[in-house]
């Protein structure tokens, strides 16, 4: 902006708006913040955008310059600290402001008239206060997201406060070089990205370009240029130092006209070559009767639609989608929502980042499978020795009739195949193992092999998490229950009866839990006296299969998933305490103080619930750890330990040897020698 000299004709001065070019990476960043951080709040957030210079072309068959049009760019670092934000070249960074509304009503609805109005006010007082020209050129931007279907309704507004008295240009825009000499224009360029004109944060950044100055001849060579802030305007040119704003320009100059320069040259142009950018003579033909302005100034700039109305525009994002990544978003959307109301305390990542080890991928595995995924799990895996029958596909939802043909798929992979097929973001594998079990001896030629299921069970137990117990016998659950207790993974059984379930977990060790603070908890085998051994020998066909009631699976393993997810959910994990007893009638049999330590988020966290269909009702039950329990007392533990599979070995193959370990052989002769101790009377007829 440079002094000019009187007007001879003159027409009013009119602006161009900005035209709005949103990257999709923003609205990524836009469902991020709705989905963690705005969830129901409509309140403004700050946002930057950036334009750059100005540009044009040439025409090829005329010959004549036409300008294009000056867009105002936000991306995914919209949200970014104004310092973070990485302009383009040559750029311009623009404060902006936010607003995105909950529902499509509320976004139709909305007064947008006093919404762009407030925003106005806002920008004025801040540009007053501060006295930086760079507050002028804010912009408003009211959205609403659609997360579910991907579309994005939103309405920019480039606030532009109107000048009464208007500025009035005289002529039309000329080529820069016809007013300021080439050695001005590269005095200006350079000025450009000089610390002294930018702000203090745009300064720190390489790429950033000043918005707006001032420039005019220097008084000992009229073709090299000074410049200065807008704001120094009274001092630039008048040389009196001043405390009123740039805004109050107009009345500073008092009619004299000033030249407006359209910068539009990147680069510095070659020798001989063209320089784009363009210079006009403007001015105020008269000044406010009060002097200078003390209110804020009318303001008008909503953008104007693709049909050229004045509505908001419409960004849908799916088409241009990955479908695998609308997928991983929607299963985490439907998750999240449950923290903008109900659960803001939920932490799902805890529960995504769980690595789950399936132990059987019949019923119980396919409908537990399914669950977890539910919930956000990413890690899944299956463990089965057996192949699809032709009697599972309508019990287990993750087996097709295809699968059963030809002797059958192996359950393990296929399900874990289907999983990848139901999403494909789950990371699903599926393994083909026998587990070596109590009661069952091994035949010397199958040493070496079962060895080896030993190992990889071994190994695929160090790699998860959590560990799911949901086998046909009960003796296939002692060595994952002893692998478990040893590794202290968290450990959920399911068990079906005819109409009843058993889900529980099992406590931690006595070495782990000891400084919990909390009483240890029992495992399966907690609550028996005698050993693990064959319960499959002699067994009818009814006996030898799982005969429940349909439903009953389903719940048992959403209830086994949900038992889980709330011992995540607890401070101390593995160590959550059970609730305390009831103290009530059965109708409150389940409830327990809210401040009581074994509520989460979620609710309790109880060890073991028994599910009776015949009566629709559930028992909660506390069982404590048995000191000679063949699952998880630390003899047998600490037996592994030393011995490792040699003592398994010996497990498999010895009846009785469990028994001699945990020194339930003592328990069951002291039992013994009491019976017989006893003096009986037996009556007589």
């Amino acid at each position: 902006m440079a002094p000019a000299a009187n007007p001879i004709a003159s027409s009013v001065m009119q602006f161009t708006p900005f035209s709005s070019v949103v990257q999709p990476a923003f609205w990524h960043e836009l469902t991020k913040l709705k989905i963690d951080v705005l969830k129901l709040s409509q309140e403004a957030v700050t946002i930057y955008g950036t334009y750059s210079i100005g540009r044009s072309v040439t025409d090829r068959e005329t010959g004549k310059e036409v300008t294009l049009g000056c867009n105002l760019s936000l991306g995914g670092d919209a949200f970014s600290k104004e310092a973070d934000v990485k302009p383009p070249p040559h750029s311009v960074i623009v404060r902006g402001s936010l607003k995105n509304f909950n529902t499509i009503e509320d976004f139709k609805n909305a007064n947008k008239q006093e919404i762009f109005n407030e925003a106005a006010k806002q920008m004025w007082a801040t540009m007053d206060e501060t006295g930086d020209a760079s507050h002028l050129s804010q912009f408003l931007l009211i959205t609403f997201a659609d997360l579910k279907k991907y579309k994005y309704y939103y309405w920019f507004a480039f606030p532009a406060f109107i000048s009464n008295p208007p500025w009035e240009k005289v002529g039309e825009w000329q080529p820069a070089t016809e007013v300021i000499p080439v050695k001005g224009l590269e005095n200006i360029h350079a000025s450009m990205h000089s610390a002294s004109i930018l702000s203090t944060t745009a300064s720190k950044l390489p790429q950033a370009i000043a918005s707006s100055m001032l420039a005019k001849p220097s008084a000992n060579d009229t073709n090299i240029y000074e410049t200065a802030p807008l704001e120094k305007f009274s001092e630039f040119f008048e040389g009196t130092p001043t405390s009123q704003r740039h805004t109050d320009v107009a009345a500073l100059s008092e009619t004299k006209p000033l030249n407006i320069v359209a910068w539009r040259d990147v680069e510095v142009a070659d020798p001989g070559a063209k320089w784009r950018s363009l210079v006009i003579k403007t001015y105020v033909s008269a000044q406010p009767k009060d002097g200078l302005a003390q209110t804020v100034p009318g303001a008008l700039g909503w953008e104007r639609n693709a049909a050229g109305k004045l509505g908001p525009r419409m960004a849908d994002l799916a088409p241009m989608m990955d479908p695998t990544k609308l997928a991983d978003q929607a299963v985490d959307l439907n998750l999240k929502l449950m923290r903008w109301r109900v659960l803001p305390g939920l932490d799902l990542e805890k529960v995504s980042g769980t690595k789950c080890l399936l132990l059987g991928a019949g019923t119980l595995g396919c409908y537990v499978a399914r669950t977890l995924m539910a919930w956000g799990v990413r890690k899944i895996t299956f463990l089965d020795s057996a192949r699809v029958s032709f009697s599972n596909p309508v019990r287990q939802p993750l087996f097709e009739f295809e699968d059963c043909l030809d002797g059958g798929k192996p359950k393990a992979a296929t399900a874990a195949a289907r999983l990848r097929k139901i999403f494909p973001g789950i990371d699903a594998e599926g393994h083909e193992l026998a587990i070596p079990m109590p009661g069952h001896p091994i035949p010397s030629q199958s040493v070496e092999q079962t060895k080896r299921d030993v190992a990889k069970l071994i190994k695929l137990v160090d790699d998860h998490d959590a560990m799911f117990l949901l086998m046909d016998s009960r003796e296939s659950r002692w060595l994952p229950t002893v692998l478990g207790a040893v590794k202290g993974k968290i450990v959920i059984n399911c068990a079906l009866g005819f109409d009843t379930y058993l889900v529980m977990r099992h406590g931690a060790r006595e070495t782990i839990a000891a400084g919990s603070g909390t009483a240890r908890l029992g495992c399966y085998y907690c609550n028996d006296i005698v050993a693990p051994a064959d319960s499959l020998k002699d067994q009818t066909l009814d006996q030898m299969c799982t005969v429940t009631r349909p439903g009953l699976a389903a719940i048992a393993s959403a209830t086994a998933v949900e038992l889980l997810v709330s011992v995540l959910q607890h401070p101390k994990g593995i160590n959550a305490p059970s609730p305390p007893p009831a103290t009530s009638n059965a109708s409150n049999q389940q409830r327990a103080p809210e401040n009581d330590d074994s509520h989460t988020v979620l609710g309790i966290v109880p060890h073991q619930l028994r599910g009776y269909l015949a009566r629709f009702n559930n028992m909660l039950i506390t069982g404590g750890a048995f000191g000679n329990c063949t699952g998880c007392s630390e003899p047998i533990l600490n037996a592994y330990e030393k011995d490792g599979f040699p003592m398994l070995l010996k497990v498999f193959n010895e009846l009785g040897y469990l028994e001699k370990i945990s020194g339930l052989d003592k328990l069951h002769d002291a039992g013994d020698a009491a019976m017989e101790s006893v003096d009986w009377d037996e009556d007589e007829d």
